[in-house]
């Protein structure tokens, strides 16, 4: 039996704190619905303390939803923890999501202060959020940097305290697939009472191993992976939901599963671009526009011959309308057949030898050629 890992999407609290994409209460509402019909299973609304215009988004998140879960971020400081209180007081499942630094880096250069105070900072954090709220996540920022035997001890001395999610984000993304897998494993090992919380990957893309490293962590134990849609987030960006969601649906062999509807994957993708002014890259996995775009004649040939020559998914599966075959001078005849079929043509072969030698003519000086252009060609 399949494995339920949970899904955090924080698309409206670190995708948001992209430069530009900051939406406003009735903004966060729409796309916190769109987040509860796609089945995501906590949604983290913001970070009640920052402005009035988070604490109300917040506030409003809680009375719009009512499957999942609705996280606040707080600093280890009682008046984060305060306003996150007083911001998910409607909540059907409210969460405050508490943490600090726990990489020397950290502790020394952000914190000034010393191991032992940090851990005595994380405890008193959570037996605090305890007591307004059940559920507690406790985050070790940093942790993709910190020192191991430090980093147990922080786990052992939250999760002792209450927590029941930990969270241990590479923050800056450093770490490879193989570390992050290693560091997990550790920690399964190393801290008695490690089942007795869930274990969160939060993994930045500052070297575009953010998925990759989420991956990593699942396989070596943890049960929860931080989302963004399209991957946005700080700097590089977050893991990107759609492919973690696809990757654990098209490799069922490993053993896990998600709530996430895959068909409402672009439908939520579109809708966060548009609304937050972030364009997709053409060549954005799941989502991006040439995700299904098929130029090249040899890949034309095949796909048409049987989709899953070139498609290890289908496009609608993941809400896409259809895949598309693209005509550019490196298209073959049996690409420029299908597209004439579908405007109606049909053309004996030594006809469409004679269109093609015309067609490649056309493709060079227009690069792409679209219906328009063929109907053109045809005459």
């Amino acid at each position: 039996m399949s494995q339920k890992i949970q899904v955090f999407d924080t698309t409206l609290r670190d995708g948001e704190q992209v430069p530009g994409c900051q939406l406003n209460t009735e903004e966060k509402v729409t796309v916190a619905k769109e987040l509860e019909k796609l089945g995501v299973d906590i949604i983290e609304a913001g970070f009640p303390i920052s402005s009035p215009g988070d604490f109300r988004s917040v506030e409003a998140i809680c009375k719009a939803v009512t499957e999942p879960t609705v996280c606040a971020l707080t600093r280890a400081k009682k008046e984060d923890i305060d306003a996150a209180a007083a911001a998910l007081k409607f909540a059907k499942r409210p969460r405050i999501h508490t943490g600090i630094g726990s990489s020397d880096t950290h502790i020394h250069y952000k914190f000034n202060s010393t191991r032992e105070k940090i851990l005595e900072q994380g405890v008193w954090a959570v037996e605090y959020a305890k007591s307004f709220v059940e559920d507690v996540e406790f985050f070790a920022e940093d942790a993709g940097r910190a020192d191991l035997v430090f980093l147990a001890q922080l786990t052992e001395a939250v999760i002792n305290a209450g927590a029941t999610v930990v969270n241990l984000p590479d923050t800056t993304g450093y770490l490879l697939p193989h570390q992050m897998f290693q560091r997990i494993n550790y920690l399964f090992e190393n801290v008695p009472n490690i089942h007795k919380a869930t274990i969160s990957m939060h993994n930045h893309n500052d070297l575009g191993l953010a998925t990759a490293n989420t991956i990593a962590g699942i396989q070596a134990g943890a049960r929860q992976v931080e989302v963004t849609i399209n991957g946005i987030g700080e700097r590089a960006g977050n893991t990107s939901l759609e492919e973690v969601a696809m990757i654990l649906n098209v490799h069922k062999d490993l053993g896990f599963e998600t709530g996430i509807n895959p068909q409402y994957l672009y439908p939520t993708s579109t809708l966060v671009s548009n609304m937050m002014g972030m364009t997709v890259q053409a060549n954005k996995a799941i989502v991006g526009a040439n995700a299904f775009a098929h130029s090249s004649g040899i890949h034309q040939d095949g796909f048409l011959k049987h989709s899953e020559n070139y498609e290890i998914m289908k496009p609608e599966d993941v809400g896409v309308p259809s895949s598309a075959i693209v005509l550019t001078s490196r298209s073959g005849r049996a690409a420029l057949r299908h597209r004439l079929n579908l405007l109606g043509f049909e053309f004996e072969k030594p006809e469409l030898d004679k269109l093609y030698t015309r067609f490649l003519l056309m493709a060079d000086e227009r690069k792409m050629i679209q219906d328009e252009d063929l109907k053109e060609l045809v005459g």
